[in-house]
């Protein structure tokens, strides 16, 4: 039987909490990727990005490189517990798009205090990519597969006052997510309700996943721990 063992080019504990929770312990190599070099490079060899597709492409650009690193430095991967001819590699990417503004993490408080003010009472979507690379031996499975698709979720915020803004902002966890605000964590009481998967929104949409290791000949339950 096919099976794979996860590779997680992300740092996000959202992201892992949510494998985690689906029965997944990934390894976490952590992309070193610049955001605006990659999207400035993606543009510049497909022209303008649509939010979706600009998530897609930073997804894709981080799990390409760590699966070059990996690759490069196998003998190391192996050592730090990444078989990297039994594994599958998985990038993401998130980010808001409300009224045509697109929003990943604020970074400071009085950016996510200016994107609270627009988006309260309003609906945006959160795009989030995915790219999965098969970093598989051919004789252990491997398809040499690269493929990605994005999970787009629609968020309807809650009207929040300037005093509830200020106490969420004064916690820190928005400074530091895609579109200032999470639904697993301390923001949840602040969203109305979404449209979608919600695990597209915390940062790693399951289905899609699975969707995209099918096509790898692949089922989730064939994803197993190390």
């Amino acid at each position: 039987m096919a099976s794979a063992h996860l590779v997680l080019a992300s740092g996000s504990p959202a992201r892992l909490a949510i494998l985690r929770g689906a029965g997944v312990a990934p390894s976490v190599v952590v992309s070193e990727v610049d955001e605006e070099d990659a999207l400035a490079a993606a543009r510049e060899r497909f022209g303008e990005l649509a939010p979706a597709e600009a998530v897609l492409a930073l997804a894709q650009a981080k799990a390409e490189a760590v699966a070059s690193s990996l690759l490069a430095q196998e003998a190391e991967a192996d050592a730090i517990g990444v078989q990297v001819a039994d594994s599958v590699l998985l990038g993401c990417d998130s980010m808001l798009e409300i009224d045509g503004e697109v929003r990943s993490k604020p970074g400071t408080p009085a950016e996510a205090l200016r994107c609270w003010r627009q988006q309260r009472g309003r609906t945006g979507v959160l795009h989030t990519g995915h790219w999965l690379i098969d970093l598989r031996s051919p004789g252990r499975g491997g398809t040499g597969g690269t493929l990605g698709a994005t999970s787009s979720t629609t968020v309807t915020f809650a009207d929040l006052d300037d005093d509830e803004i200020a106490a969420y902002i004064a916690t820190g966890e928005p400074l530091h997510v895609a579109g200032a605000f999470t639904i697993d964590g301390l923001g949840g009481p602040y969203i109305d309700r979404i449209e979608g998967d919600h695990h597209g929104v915390i940062g790693l949409s399951l289905p899609l996943l699975r969707e995209l290791l099918a096509k790898m000949g692949l089922k989730f339950s064939h994803l197993r721990n190390p």
